[in-house]
């Protein structure tokens, strides 16, 4: 919703906010926060609570969750994004080990592939190959 001032020409100016930006709580006021939630004894106080800080209740929830865990870093502000992937040397000694048996399996077709061409053209020529041993 824009809000409508007149200027002192006459005419309306428009107002323009700037772009919301997400909220960060410190650990300390989510702590803060997580024992005036606990004190809380009578119904309808932690609705009091949440409307006074501005809080909705599954941040509450989250908090709560994130100190039965034990998890102290838990309540700090998460670092947002995609975590850096650490690649383990037995990872890059595998990948490498693929490669290079992709490229032996590609040589040994070639190679194969070169066999039954010779096997061919001495057909074709009506040449008399050589037998391998053990294959007659």
């Amino acid at each position: 919703m824009e809000n409508v001032v007149e200027t002192p020409h006459g005419g309306p100016e428009t107002e323009v906010l700037a772009k919301a930006q997400r909220r960060r709580f410190t650990a300390e006021y989510k702590r803060r926060i997580l024992k005036e939630a606990d004190r809380c004894t009578h119904p309808g106080e932690i609705g009091a609570l949440l409307r006074r800080e501005g809080l909705y209740a599954s941040a509450l929830t989250a908090w709560r969750a994130a100190r039965e865990r034990g998890a102290l870093a838990g309540l700090a502000a998460k670092k947002r994004g995609p975590r850096a992937r650490r690649i383990d040397s037995r990872d890059r000694k595998l990948a490498t080990q693929e490669r290079e048996l992709a490229q032996w399996k590609a040589r040994a077709q070639r190679a194969e592939a070169l066999v039954e061409i010779q096997k061919k053209a001495s057909e074709i020529l009506g040449v008399e190959l050589p037998t391998p041993r053990g294959k007659r």
